[in-house]
């Protein structure tokens, strides 16, 4: 039998009630975090051994190890994490006063003809 695309197929022996639960969501402090990216990059192992060791998830490792490099980049050339969030904030304030500043001219190109034109 051919089955189109979109159509439910009739044979799924999937069932609710043995799907897997997903584990809670674990929180962890920043000490936490710093210690465990002290950990990783101490001891010279291969990020995802470390994450296993720690009981933590590879993925979530290697984002706090990413993160703290990025915040700690500042020295290097590269923008801290705070300095993002300040140029983004600047960005948003200088393309608000640059529309001001915009519509400033056109009122003021605006103004300057009618009083061209009453004074004729």
């Amino acid at each position: 039998m051919i089955r189109r695309r979109g159509e439910p197929t009739t044979t799924s022996k999937r069932t609710t009630s043995k799907r897997m639960s997903r584990k809670p969501r674990r929180t962890f402090t920043e000490e936490q975090r710093t210690e465990a990216v002290r950990i990783a990059k101490a001891s010279g192992k291969p990020v995802a051994q470390v994450a296993r060791e720690l009981g933590l998830c590879t993925s979530a490792l290697r984002n706090w190890i990413l993160r703290e490099e990025t915040a700690s980049a500042g020295a290097l050339g590269t923008l801290t994490s705070d300095e993002r969030a300040e140029l983004k904030q600047l960005r948003k304030e200088l393309k608000r006063v640059t529309m001001e500043r915009d519509f400033l001219k056109k009122a003021t190109a605006y103004f300057a003809r009618e009083t061209g034109s009453a004074s004729k």
